[in-house]
């Protein structure tokens, strides 16, 4: 019996915990330092080991700013996106320049979202998880926790 209770429970949660990813208690100060200064501090398993060495390698010019960092903390953080990167074949191409709102896993959460919404001035941009996602820093992305009503589900 407490097996099938067991089995039953760990089941109703699986779902939220597919949606929470926090970051790494190893995180270091300079990802969050240097990534936080401009948006959120993404989660390194929002996408693959391959995009980050990607994305960490077009700093000079990422999305149309000069987001370098000095050469010590720039493989601080690669190696630490790199170790925590997320499963390429989970999250498929995120496309070039690497987008997390390009990956298969991003597009297959927001299916039903109509286009119209990430031009809305409360969101700006599929990339702006923090409009929607009131514990998105802290890797809560759980459909029930949606800060705009009409998106809830």
């Amino acid at each position: 019996m407490k097996r099938i209770a067991f089995t039953l429970i760990f089941a109703i949660t699986m779902p939220a915990l597919a949606d929470r990813m926090p970051l790494p208690a190893s995180t270091p100060a300079s990802y969050k330092a240097e990534c936080s200064s401009c948006h959120m501090a993404y989660q390194p398993a929002l996408l693959s080991a391959n995009d980050w060495r990607r994305t960490m390698a077009g700093l000079k010019d990422h999305f149309g700013t000069d987001a370098a960092v000095d050469t010590p903390q720039g493989q601080e953080i690669s190696t630490f996106l790199e170790r925590h990167a997320g499963a390429a074949g989970k999250l498929g191409s995120a496309g070039e320049p690497p987008r997390i709102t390009q990956t298969a896993r991003f597009i297959r959460k927001h299916r039903e979202i109509a286009p119209s919404y990430w031009k809305d001035p409360r969101i700006k941009s599929a990339a702006n998880c923090e409009a929607c996602h009131r514990g998105a820093a802290d890797g809560n992305y759980s459909e029930h926790d949606i800060l705009i009503r009409e998106l809830r589900r």
